[in-house]
């Protein structure tokens, strides 16, 4: 198998599993921008992943084809509810965020197995049959190289996440919500001065970071486990995390890191089928992502400069 072979086996594979990471990472993006840290992402992914799978095998004979779309839709609204705890715990209260977050991600994993188990009395759900379709982009595929690699045998939500990585980048550098929610996140009380309302601020950006997880979430379930189980979202939520960090809280920064991160997963799964790679034990491949996060954020952590008000609960009028 010659090196570019190798490339048209793998970075296929790279683009569509770093679809969900980019999302989430986003997410995560608009959410300490704000000043909000949000580690339940995790959590938000769990949650869309199972509402995403519960909703497609229930409705499948109702949307058809549409089914995977529309569970996007069912899991963004899940997630963004549980999202408002967080916002609650975190905004209204005052709570330690990062204990906020740690309290989601143990809340979703809890209550998706339990539903599961309920529903479908055993550990997972059953497998879906209506899938995301793969497809060869009229013209683009037929560009030499090039439209091999990244044109054929793609998934839409390939292209959804990118083209949703510029739009929020868009949103957050060129408009005046963008403003008000970077100000919100670097100065809350000069914000507030200026007649930003900083609670509104900061729950509209949690809701977007949990709204944005769901799709997240419920993109990874349809398009690369195709059912729920306790193993379905493993860590993923942390990788979005970490690439939020080594993008440097910029969505295209994010998206750079997702697609990195990505390129790590793909390979720790179809590593054994490239010759060369196919000779190291398999156990190092498949912990390939979580020990390339590390390094990324290892290296990059001390260098990422995070918004000054993250993390930091905002009391009106206190200095």
């Amino acid at each position: 198998m010659s090196f570019l072979e190798v490339l048209y086996f793998i970075i296929p594979s790279a683009i569509f599993y770093a679809a969900p990471l980019i999302l989430v990472a986003i997410g995560g993006v608009f959410s300490e921008r704000s000043g909000v840290v949000n580690i339940g992402l995790e959590g938000l992914m769990v949650i869309g992943a199972f509402v995403g799978i519960l909703f497609n095998l229930l409705y499948a004979d109702t949307f058809g084809a549409a089914t995977p779309w529309i569970a996007l839709i069912a899991a963004m609204i899940a997630a963004l509810l549980l999202s408002l705890l967080h916002a609650v715990a975190s905004i209204s209260f005052r709570a330690d965020q990062v204990v906020s977050g740690v309290a989601i991600n143990l809340l979703a994993v809890a209550l998706s197995l339990y539903l599961v188990k309920r529903i479908f009395d055993k550990g997972q759900t059953d497998f879906i049959t209506e899938r995301f379709a793969r497809y060869n982009v009229p013209f683009l595929s037929d560009i030499p190289v090039i439209g091999r690699l990244f044109f054929t045998s793609v998934y839409n939500t390939s292209f959804f996440a990118i083209a949703m990585a510029f739009v929020a980048w868009f949103v957050i550098y060129k408009t005046p919500f963008g403003l008000r929610l970077r100000a919100v996140g670097e100065h809350p009380m000069a914000a507030d001065t200026m007649g930003v309302n900083v609670v509104r601020m900061r729950y509209v950006a949690v809701m977007i970071s949990g709204a944005l997880a769901g799709i997240g979430g419920a993109i990874y379930a349809q398009t690369i486990t195709n059912d729920f189980g306790h193993a379905t979202i493993n860590g993923q939520g942390f990788m979005a995390l970490a690439a939020m960090i080594f993008g440097k809280w910029h969505p295209l920064g994010a998206m750079g890191a997702a697609l990195f991160f990505g390129f790590a997963q793909s390979l720790s799964i179809v590593g054994s089928s490239i010759p060369i790679i196919q000779e190291i034990p398999n156990v190092f491949l498949l912990i390939l992502p979580y020990v390339l996060t590390i390094f990324a954020l290892a290296g990059f952590i001390g260098r990422a400069k995070a918004p000054l008000a993250n993390g930091k609960p905002y009391i009106k009028g206190q200095r």
